[in-house]
């Protein structure tokens, strides 16, 4: 079965179709799961696709969409979301990716995901990004902008930092 014609993708295309949001999809032949993987897939610098990850500040499931060459700042997740007192911040396992978020990791599409969301300032840099697609294989191009409207989330300064 092609990527593309998978359940999870599939929901994901339906869902941005719905919102009127045209974007282009893209198969990789080896998983997103790894950044510097699937940028030199794309041809693209590894800024430019969206890391999608879950993230837990006490109970609290959030979604963190940061740009592949940064890393999130984890402790600062709760100042941005106004979940101070929420508790202990922790990355979510495979199972709770899965659990909270319909999808497995490195395929976690950001909407349609009923979470606190939160977006790294620095994907501002670039006019295409590469979305995970609800499949490891699947990505969609989308810029910053549509990307907020999409999921809601807040734009921040402060969650994420340059890799290197």
């Amino acid at each position: 079965m092609a990527v593309l014609n998978r359940a999870s993708v599939k929901k994901v295309r339906q869902a941005l179709k719905d919102a009127k949001v045209k974007v282009r999809f893209r198969e990789l032949k080896s998983p997103a799961s790894g950044v510097k993987t699937a940028a030199r897939a794309l041809k693209v610098e590894p800024g430019a696709v969206v890391q999608s990850n879950l993230y837990f500040i006490g109970e609290q499931p959030v979604l963190v969409l940061v740009a592949g060459d940064h890393k999130c700042l984890a402790d600062a997740l709760p100042r941005c979301l106004a979940l101070d007192d929420a508790g202990e911040v922790r990355r979510a396992s495979k199972y709770e990716d899965r659990k909270y978020t319909g999808y497995e990791r490195g395929g976690i599409a950001p909407m349609m995901i009923d979470l606190p969301t939160v977006i790294d300032v620095s994907l501002k840099r670039f006019e295409t990004l590469y979305v995970p697609g609800g499949d490891p294989h699947a990505v969609f191009t989308s810029d910053c902008k549509t990307l907020n409207r999409l999921t809601g989330g807040i734009i921040s300064y402060a969650i994420a930092a340059p890799a290197d």
